[in-house]
């Protein structure tokens, strides 16, 4: 049975171990230290299947009304089985209850080819979000971003 557990931070050692098995889409050291580090001090959830984390969120607040997903990660052996899914509802739950309006995610823009990430930001889509803007330069020329966005509302 798979469990999710909010958390408040503390997810660091979680993020790390969940990375290192998805080089696909995290292979940037710097970058993934970001993410670790932003897991030991952001609210998320992690997913635990049989005792055994299988993924990981994290959320940011930028504002009363307005949040992002910052990072979502599961272990290749359960993607496409729920999990993700299971992780984003808990976090729109959380964020409605909490008067959050506004849920954004940003991922690598079709415009930089990438199969992995074509996959990304069909379950983006299929999840509700919506492109909202595209910016080539954010992260850096060779990784341009694309903002997604969608309302959120308490179920």
């Amino acid at each position: 049975m798979l469990v999710l557990d909010e958390v408040d931070g503390g997810a660091g050692a979680t993020c790390r171990e969940i990375l290192q098995q998805l080089p696909a889409w995290f292979g940037i050291p710097a970058a993934n230290q970001h993410y670790i580090e932003t897991a030991d001090t952001s609210p998320g959830v992690i997913a635990t299947l049989d005792g055994d984390a299988v993924g990981v969120t994290t959320v940011k607040h930028h504002s009363p009304y307005a949040a992002e997903i910052y990072l979502m990660a599961v272990k290749p052996a359960h993607h496409r089985h729920g999990v993700g899914r299971r992780m984003l509802r808990r976090v729109e739950h959380r964020l409605a209850t909490d008067g959050v309006e506004f849920l954004q995610v940003k991922t690598l823009s079709a415009a930089r080819p990438d199969e992995a990430y074509a996959r990304t930001r069909a379950f983006w889509l299929a999840c509700g979000f919506r492109p909202l803007e595209e910016f080539p330069t954010l992260w850096d020329p060779g990784n341009p971003a694309l903002q997604l966005i969608k309302t959120v509302a308490v179920r």
